[in-house]
């Protein structure tokens, strides 16, 4: 069973990556959560995809409880991302993640967690008929 780690290869760090996520990249929502994604070739290929958070500072003014979110966002994705890793074709193209944090209040684990698991499985199902129809 492979170690349960967000490594930092696996982290959406590059300022290019995430321009052209917002500018070319899809989205869909699941509440409380937002995904846009963007194929995105990193150059390393260490990891299929690189994954970045995002809590506004409008909804959560204090950093504690961006920080917080953010956390268990980043949690979620660690605990269940093996799953869509083993689920994504092996030749598919890298993917650039950015997970946005929608409520307006804050929520517990639970909501989170279920809502990273859906995410997942509704984002493989577009990356794969994105892939059929050569969009990417």
């Amino acid at each position: 069973m492979p170690k349960k780690i967000f490594h930092k290869s696996e982290r959406l760090k590059s300022h290019k990556a995430i321009e052209a996520l917002f500018k070319q990249g899809q989205s869909f929502g699941q509440y409380p959560l937002r995904l846009v994604y963007t194929p995105w070739e990193t150059g390393d290929h260490k990891s299929p995809i690189q994954v970045s958070v995002s809590v506004p500072k409008k909804k959560f003014p204090k950093a504690v409880d961006r920080n917080r979110i953010r956390r268990q966002i980043k949690e979620a994705w660690r605990l269940n991302k093996n799953w869509l890793y083993k689920k994504l074709p092996p030749e598919s193209p890298a993917a650039a993640l950015m997970i946005i944090y929608v409520a307006k209040e804050s929520l517990p684990y639970e909501e989170i967690e279920r809502a990273v698991r859906i995410m997942s499985r509704r984002f493989l199902k577009k990356w794969k008929q994105q892939q059929t129809t050569g969009e990417i």
